[in-house]
């Protein structure tokens, strides 16, 4: 069941916040267990068959944290901790992993049954794995104090976080669903939850699917993109990425906001980062977090110099692209961006030396917004690609080595490019149809990203999530309230995705 389908919007989403608000009127354990049971559900829904293991994993996963609670020994505490975590390791590498590993094995040795394992990754394990993970680790550091089974459940099958994140704090979540004003329906509440659900649906819908034609063919395994095509197709799926993720984000913060409870932020605009650290402060902030709490200090983080320091983010960066994909691709993926941010702290070092504060002015940090977006282009080609192969051809035609590909109507005007070595076909550009609403919708997205503010800064003053939004300077000043124009743009924007929503597709952030 996804968020941009009729059956959710008109019929699971009432039916569960109905049940919700009727059963806390007696008991507030009674309703965080509909909920739970709802949540459940909502898994299910995509298959059945991997429920089992939802709740085997759950299951197993409480009565460890459970026991590594009670333990009074630290090295008892600690073994349960390592059973506990190399568990869900081995769970999760098994699923996402053993095809990955299984088909490289085949492709080296002359173990070739190896190659065909085809197991099914189960939606969502990555998310409630890591996010189990995170309660594990924080019961051995003493930070949970409140056990009961139900309310674990409902943390880790919470239905608006389950399937793409973000990935959840036991100590930021369970203290909402234990107080009473939780369980009490508000007006303010839905204003603001429908609010931002539908700001997020109509990302989905309305951009990204819009965009994502446009991007599509020009990573076809033997498409073979010319300049224009390749630089046309990554920047279409860069935008059609940011738009997924970021709409996913906002509907998640928008559902919860229904039932009162507030999700922390995942998404702020990182397309706005002045360097790469700044990115990975702002792209998926709650796998940022886990990766450098869970990950990067454990590793030893940067307290034992800059070399280390540096090894660190690689490792950290490797594994983290690992995660998002069973692929080379990923890793790739991963190792560039552990690339950018060694270049980048390195940079902070020499112009700390140096004493060079004056490119910190704003020209300066337009060029450094300007070169993140550039690379960060060109290490989604890897992202997006099906394979090795596809990237590198796709990343020959941005640097022009397939030549150009022009329409016909520009032969007169343009055939002084015949004379400078290029390879020119005056033909059409074959992947990229103009004709398309996908072409207005790609510029629209660039006019957004850079010059509007994101939805938490719109709806600052509603205090959408746990943190304090910081409402940053852009071209254009948007400001949420309830009001009549408010009431209407966001019941038309509404009516523009049901039209919209003949054709659905899955969130790309569902498939890691």
């Amino acid at each position: 069941m996804l968020f941009n389908t009729f059956n959710f919007i008109f019929i699971y989403l009432p039916v569960v916040l109905a049940g919700f608000f009727l059963l806390a009127r007696y008991s507030s354990h009674a309703a965080a267990f509909w909920l739970a049971l709802a949540s459940l559900f909502f898994y299910g829904s995509w298959d059945y068959r991997y429920l089992p293991l939802l709740l085997g994993s759950i299951t197993g996963n409480y009565w460890l944290a459970y026991l590594i609670g009670k333990a009074k020994i630290l090295a008892k505490k600690k073994r349960l901790l390592s059973v506990a975590i190399g568990s869900n390791l081995v769970l999760l590498g098994y699923y996402k992993y053993a095809n990955f590993f299984g088909a490289n094995l085949a492709a080296f040795t002359e173990m070739k049954q190896w190659a065909t394992l085809d197991i099914v990754l189960p939606i969502g394990i990555s998310f409630f794995t890591f996010t189990q993970v995170a309660f594990l680790v924080d019961t051995f550091q003493g930070k949970v104090r409140e056990y009961r089974f139900t309310h674990y459940v409902l943390f880790v099958t919470y239905f608006p976080h389950l399937i793409a994140g973000p990935v959840l704090h036991h100590k930021e979540m369970m203290p909402q669903f234990a107080e009473r004003k939780t369980y009490l329906p508000s007006a303010d509440s839905f204003a603001i939850g429908l609010t931002i659900f539908v700001i997020g649906l109509a990302k989905k819908v309305l951009i990204a699917d819009t965009i994502a034609p446009l991007a599509n063919p020009v990573f076809e395994v033997n498409a073979h993109p010319a300049l224009i095509e390749a630089w046309f197709g990554a920047l279409a799926y860069t935008m059609q990425l940011y738009f997924d993720f970021s709409g996913y984000s906002d509907m998640a913060i928008g559902l919860s906001r229904l039932f009162g409870v507030r999700l922390p932020l995942n998404f702020n605009s990182p397309y706005k980062a002045e360097n790469i650290i700044d990115f990975w402060r702002r792209w998926h902030m709650t796998l940022s977090r886990f990766l450098r709490d869970y990950l990067y200090i454990p590793l030893g983080g940067n307290r034992n110099g800059s070399w280390a320091r540096y090894r660190n983010l690689f490792v950290t960066m490797l594994l983290g692209g690992l995660w998002h994909g069973a692929g080379w691709t990923f890793v790739i993926w991963g190792g560039l961006h552990g690339f950018y941010l060694i270049l980048n702290h390195g940079w902070h070092y020499v112009k700390e030396k140096l004493r060079l504060e004056k490119l910190d002015s704003f020209f300066g940090k337009m060029i450094g917004r300007g070169l993140t977006f550039v690379v960060v282009v060109v290490a989604w080609v890897f992202f997006r690609a099906p394979d090795l192969v596809t990237a590198l051809d796709v990343l020959e035609g941005m640097t022009g080595l397939k030549g150009i590909a022009l329409p016909s109507w520009a032969r007169d005007q343009l055939a002084w490019l015949l004379q400078t070595g290029w390879t020119v076909k005056f033909d059409g550009i074959p992947y990229i149809d103009f004709g398309s609403l996908g072409v207005p919708v790609l510029g629209l997205a660039f006019g957004i990203v850079w010059c509007a503010p994101n939805t938490q800064e719109i709806m600052a003053k509603a205090q959408p999530c746990l943190e304090e939004v910081v409402v940053n300077r852009s071209l254009l000043r948007i400001e949420w309230r309830t009001s009549r124009y408010w009431l209407v743009s966001i019941s038309v924007g509404f009516l523009l995705c049901v039209v919209s929503m003949n054709k659905v597709s899955e969130f790309l952030y569902f498939q890691f």
